[in-house]
């Protein structure tokens, strides 16, 4: 996730499953508040991002997460 949007490390561990995941699954696009700036910066998450994200949610300790 890092790599596909650039955001600094402080944004990353910000990120809540809405804002990569609708309706069940992980979006092609996603849009975060920078901290710093303020400003939403809007990114493209890969296909192996998306399925390793996926992946991820499925874990028994992510259901329901937040």
């Amino acid at each position: 996730m890092a790599i596909d949007s650039k955001l600094r490390g402080c944004d990353l561990v910000k990120m809540k499953v809405v804002d990569v995941m609708a309706s069940g699954q992980i979006k092609e696009r996603a849009s975060v508040l920078q901290s710093k700036t303020q400003k939403p910066v809007r990114f493209e998450i890969s296909e192996g991002t998306r399925a390793s994200v996926e992946k991820w949610m499925e874990d028994e300790l992510m259901v329901g997460s937040e």
